[in-house]
């Protein structure tokens, strides 16, 4: 009977093995399927928490918490919780950005004081 999870899996497994020349490879294949749309759904996601905007910016949470709490990122929450749309950290790095450009001309720090002006 097909009802059973058990038997489900035992039924895809088969089918899986039947179209494939080895039993490794259709598991293989699955596999890295579900792997991928693990994937995806992770990196597709436009509301993020505190954890995977963290990991997506590139910073620690604990700065992040601390940006939130200096207004400098776009975030809201939910319940008691901080959440991040992704489209808004998108365009709020593309704006953060574009304002560092035009001070790429001034010299380092560094660089004034081995030129001898300070």
């Amino acid at each position: 009977m097909l009802g059973t999870p058990k038997a489900l899996g035992e039924a895809i497994e088969g089918e899986a093995v039947s179209r494939s020349e080895s039993p490794l490879a259709g598991r293989t294949e699955r596999d890295g399927v579900v792997a991928k749309a693990k994937g995806n759904m992770a990196d597709s996601r436009e509301v993020m928490n505190i954890r995977q905007a963290s990991q997506y910016l590139g910073v620690s949470p604990d700065t992040l918490y601390k940006y939130v709490g200096e207004q400098k990122i776009p975030a809201f929450k939910l319940g008691n919780r901080w959440r991040f749309k992704k489209s808004r950290l998108d365009q709020w790095m593309e704006d953060k950005s574009s304002e560092m450009e035009p001070q790429g001309k001034r010299k380092p720090k560094a660089a004034m004081k081995a030129a001898g002006s300070q």
